[in-house]
């Protein structure tokens, strides 16, 4: 509390020349404390060891003061000593207390303001609340103002610093109702400064005014149908309250044995009607409440002030706008309002702070609490009042700083703390990642670390995130593995095609999926693996050899290395790839995706070229017919003689387009193409599909940070952003029948030639030597395979996506070699930023906090099962347009690229200065030297 007489000044130091409340300060401490007057607060003690790291913008170091100051204890108790309030702080958190009521929990800050004139009679009115951020009520009271950082006056902090110091400090005050609170208080402050009874009468029945909370106008506003409905809603709000902890049993056993049948009784008189629950969801589970209470009295003639903390906390109804245990109390109320009002800002803003927060938890004496203050003021940042506008609300920001440095005393010179550094340092170095010295060593180590997480793989995947994951990925999957099999299909001659590239990719993918280390890493097919068998048909097609026998042979002895691969614990190898390596190769294979999204779509242009001739006069003089070829070529020939086609005996004019191109006839017209007739609007049809699927993909994704319906429908909306976007598409393109080319998947399940069965002959026709020579091919494979594997699995398993189940390198690469499958980088990434987790409730301003990876293997599972399963669903998949397709490679590729941080420092190549992300780990000359690393790699890439 603090009241204070009208023609009195407001609260200032006198230099505690009273030891009103029992504190014994020396006469040099009052002096040093004086000196905070100043504007510049000088840390007590040295700070010559953080003086780099603190202030860099003002470009002076802070001074060491000639003499060390030792705080002494309220309660007559002796006080270590101490070179600067940092290291007070750091002790107090460092220390560990067994006591259950000192652990900090999530505080809901609400402050009260109250104002008596004139003998008219007033409640205590909600002005403001923090959660992370604050909140003020504005426009008359009517609405809460969007949330915002709060910006303190430096002369509000010093006068806070005043207060605590000669005010009334209760710690672990045991007290079950707001009456005995208010008794604890007054009869403190009679022990060192009387008020008088009459006084005494007064400010107790302002303290036990009532309060008036903003939502209770906002409730009452509402319609009689909506209040009607947030009545039967009511069980259901309980419910919730209970889920979350609010309200739960738990924290009636915080009031302990004293406190528990008030307890009780507080929580059964809450009238759930009255409750924000959409601010309720905002609150974290177990959070307490701090109230500050501020206001003016002209009938006092000095000052009351008092900080109070409850131990345990308890529920005192109606004193806070949601129904949690309070925690602590502090109230000022003078006639100067506006001056305390910003007085109370400043403590409530005190108690948002992460480490004042803590401070507050766990301090012993009122000279704790001046330590975290000091601190906190060690921290500040002064702004000069003539070149900022103090009106200007700051936007919260996206990222917000950690403040573990401020609790930890281990700086490096750095400016890291020393076990960050280690972490940093080690790289990808762990348990899973050391040599074994015994074959298979690793293996078995991978198995026993992943086999109690197996059961959970599973029972975790129970959410929508994994339906709308999958679903997403199995149209992304479908695409290139049908599209890799054509082009397989056409450069072997069909040997392999779509239906044994679609059928090994689900085979392959759903045997990963059951027993590899990392379920969340994708299979599928790439670029040099087709170039691989490109080149390995056209040298059986040179010598005569059996393509199919020689490539099972390749196979198996690439199976055979990467067994021995897993043995020798090949993998921790793994450890020597730089964060540099895995980002410039997952940079490569995203602008790789990107490219041939777009290479794709320009080849549309090939197959369906429009007309750059016409005349809108001539329209109906266009015409384009089949006739037959007046000068025929050799292969043209051999085809109809192979075919037993005459030509004079057809009727070219009477064939269709697909019949004429089969028969191998011309086209000859006005509106003839150079591959058959023009198709009007596919072209352009396709580009707009394309673009369309790209931004719509990207706009629903980023939808849960809209404004637009509830959370969890935002939430939903996000999660099927892509499953969403393609359903659209194919629903438009199917209501406006324009011929679009469709996905083709084969309908039915049997090898693409006759001639040959499922099972091949590693021999078959080749000679013996053949199996011996096939060595060095698979050598090859085996190192594709074995990088391409690791780098995308040091991807997936990195420390910021916070796996909490263990990675297994050496069980995914032994199943990797077992099944001969390749892991696809690109398709890995979507699939984790598909499953990613946060924080559901937030506070307002607040960005959701990301809590890590869904781990499973029901994605995957699914994703490679409706793979194999697609044969029978060809009359659903044929309506899917390829340019929806390319338009998802593309949003994959970019969505991919986000996060990587070597792109990032690659846009900064043009630029004069980095960014400043980096510039908070890295040195000027290191950053310069990485920049002029990027301009090498893009030279030689050029």
């Amino acid at each position: 509390l603090y009241f204070y007489r009208n023609d009195d000044e407001a609260v200032v130091d006198r230099g505690g020349a009273r030891s009103q409340q029992g504190t014994n300060f020396e006469q040099e401490d009052l002096e040093g404390h004086r000196t905070l007057y100043i504007g510049v607060h000088v840390p007590l003690g040295s700070t010559r060891h953080r003086s780099h790291r603190r202030h860099r913008h003002h470009g002076n170091k802070h001074r060491r003061r000639s003499r060390d100051r030792a705080l002494t204890l309220v309660e007559g108790t002796e006080s270590a000593l101490y070179d600067t309030p940092s290291q007070r702080v750091q002790f107090l958190l460092g220390t560990e207390d067994d006591d259950e009521e000192h652990i900090p929990h999530d505080l809901f800050t609400e402050m009260d303001e109250i104002c008596l004139r004139d003998g008219e009679d007033s409640d205590w009115r909600e002005s403001a609340r923090w959660l992370k951020f604050e909140e003020d009520v504005e426009d008359g009271g009517e609405r809460w103002s969007k949330p915002y950082v709060a910006t303190l006056s430096l002369h509000s902090l010093f006068e806070l610093r005043s207060c605590i110091i000669n005010s009334t400090v209760l710690l672990d005050m045991r007290a079950n109702t707001i009456e005995e609170i208010a008794d604890m208080v007054l009869d403190h402050q009679e022990l060192y400064s009387p008020l008088g009874d009459e006084l005494r009468k007064k400010v107790r029945e302002t303290l036990l005014k009532q309060h008036h909370h903003q939502n209770h106008k906002k409730l009452a506003n509402r319609l009689p149908i909506v209040r009607s409905i947030a009545d039967m809603g009511r069980r259901t709000s309980e419910l919730h309250l209970d889920k979350n902890g609010q309200m739960s049993s738990s924290q009636s056993h915080l009031a302990g044995p004293e406190g528990k049948m008030d307890g009780t009784r507080e929580n059964s008189s809450v009238d759930f009607s009255k409750i924000d629950l959409h601010f309720m969801k905002k609150i974290p589970a177990g959070a307490e409440a701090c109230n500050v209470l501020v206001g003016e009295l002209e009938f006092l003639n000095k000052p009351v002030v008092a900080f109070v903390r409850l131990s345990p906390a308890v529920l005192l109804n109606g004193l806070a706008e949601v129904p949690i245990t309070t925690r602590s109390l502090r109230a000022d109320t003078v006639h100067l309002g506006l001056q305390y009002h910003e007085i109370g800002r400043s403590i409530a803003t005190l108690m948002t702070d992460e480490v004042f927060h803590d401070v507050a938890y766990k301090a012993k004496d009122r000279n704790d609490l001046i330590a975290g203050i000091d601190e906190f003021l060690d921290q500040v940042t002064v702004l000069p009042p003539g070149e900022w506008d103090p009106s200007i609300r700051i936007e919260p920001p996206k990222n917000v700083p950690s403040q573990e440095k401020r609790k930890k005393s281990n700086i490096l010179p750095n400016g890291m703390v020393e076990g960050d550094e280690e972490e940093e340092l080690g790289g990808h170095g762990g348990p899973e990642l050391q040599r074994t010295g015994r074959w298979f060593g690793g293996l078995f180590l991978d198995i026993k670390r992943k086999a109690p997480s197996y059961l959970s793989d599973y029972t975790d995947a129970f959410s929508l995130q994994c339906v709308a994951s999958f679903l997403f990925l199995y149209c992304a999957c479908m695409s290139p593995v049908i599209t890799f099999g054509g082009l397989l299909g056409e450069a072997t001659e069909g040997r392999i095609s779509a239906i044994e590239s679609l059928f090994g990719a689900s085979l392959t993918g759903i045997a990963y999926s059951l027993f590899a280390g990392q379920p969340l890493t994708i299979l599928g097919s790439t670029g040099p693996v087709l170039v691989f068998e490109k080149i390995l048909f056209k040298f059986c097609k040179e010598y005569g050899l059996s393509y199919l026998s020689l490539r099972t042979c390749i196979g198996l002895w690439t199976a055979f290395l990467c067994i021995l691969l897993v043995a020798t614990d090949a993998s921790s190898l793994v450890c020597y790839i730089t964060r540099f390596t895995e980002e410039a190769f997952a940079s490569l294979i995203c602008i790789i995706f990107i490219y041939e999204a777009l290479e794709k779509l320009f080849h549309l242009g090939e197959h369906f070229p429009f007309n750059k001739n016409n005349n809108l006069d001539k329209l109906s003089m266009y015409s384009c017919s089949c006739v037959e070829p007046s000068d025929p070529t050799n292969g043209t020939l051999k085809f109809w003689e192979n075919n037993n086609i005459t030509a004079s005996e057809i009727y070219w004019e009477a064939l269709e387009v697909k019949a004429c191109i089969e028969k191998q006839g011309e086209f000859v017209g006005s509106a003839c193409g150079p591959h058959g007739p023009y198709v009007p609007d596919v072209l352009f049809w396709c580009v707009l599909l394309f673009f369309s699927t790209v931004f719509m993909s990207a706009f629903l994704k980023e939808f849960k940070f809209s404004n637009y319906f509830p959370t969890k429908v935002r939430a939903i909306i996000s999660d099927f952003a892509v499953f969403f976007t393609i359903l659209t598409m194919v629903l438009v393109d199917y209501a406006l029948g324009i011929p679009s080319p469709k996905l083709k998947v084969p309908s039915v399940f049997k090898p693409t030639r006759d001639d040959r069965g499922w099972f091949i002959n590693p021999l078959g026709p080749n000679p013996w030597w053949t199996a011996v020579i096939t060595l060095f091919p698979a050598l090859l494979c085996t190192i594709l395979i074995f990088m391409d594997q690791q780098i995308t699995a040091v991807i997936i398993n990195r420390k910021e996506h916070k796996l909490k189940k263990g990675c297994g390198y050496h069980l995914d690469l032994f199943m990797v070699g077992l099944m001969l499958g390749v892991s696809a980088t690109v398709l890995s990434i979507s699939h984790v930023n598909s499953l990613k987790l946060e924080s559901e409730c937030s506070a307002p301003g607040e960005q959701p906090k990301f809590l890590g990876i869904r781990e499973q293997r029901f994605t995957g599972l699914m994703i490679f099962t409706l793979m194999g399963c697609s044969v029978f669903m060809t009359s659903v998949l044929k309506f899917i347009p390829m340019p929806v397709l390319y338009g998802v490679f593309l949003y994959m590729g970019a969505s991919s690229l986000r996060g990587i941080q070597v792109n990032d420092l690659s846009f900064s190549v043009f630029n004069a200065a980095p960014p400043p992300l980096f510039l908070t780990f890295y040195c000027f000359t290191t950053v310069h030297e990485e920049k002029q690393a990027c301009n090498n790699v893009i030279a030689c890439g050029l």
